[in-house]
């Protein structure tokens, strides 16, 4: 019997995400962290923005504005972010992290380094080339597809 590449790529690709998804929001929750993982992941995308402007992080979580306001409303309730107003236009909030949130994701990055370093633990240098090769195009597509 001759597998079909697209039925096992989809399947790979979506049990992947799923895993990874299922292994980080455990690892989270045995750390003791009480966030979702679409929080831990919002304040993520206020760490890497540069502006910190909700219109570049909602971009970069590809979210409206209307659905990152509900969600930093509910981290600023919780103490893990808080708006300042900009100095020069004052129309402008910036998104701040507090130290709680600075030490959850130093948490969420163990969870990354150690899903990394096991995963390739075992790998010869041309497989771990071959590995970011491989994956480097998928996420080309990817960005492809998402310009689109």
């Amino acid at each position: 019997m001759k597998l079909n590449i697209r039925d096992v790529l989809n399947h790979l690709l979506v049990d992947m995400f799923n895993q990874i998804l299922s292994l980080e929001e455990n690892f989270m929750k045995d750390k003791g962290i009480p966030l979702s993982m679409s929080e831990i992941h919002t304040l993520e995308a206020i760490e890497r923005s540069l502006g910190k402007t909700m219109g570049e992080v909602a971009k970069q979580l590809r979210i409206t504005q209307g659905t990152l306001t509900v969600n930093i409303n509910r981290l600023t309730n919780k103490g893990y972010v808080y708006r300042v107003q900009d100095e020069v236009d004052r129309r402008i909030y910036r998104l701040k992290l507090t130290e709680k949130a600075v030490q959850i994701l130093s948490v969420h990055e163990i969870f990354h380094e150690e899903l990394i370093d096991q995963l390739v633990s075992q790998l010869s240098s041309e497989e771990k080339d071959l590995l970011v090769d491989s994956l480097s195009q998928v996420n080309t597509y990817f960005d492809t597809l998402m310009k689109k």
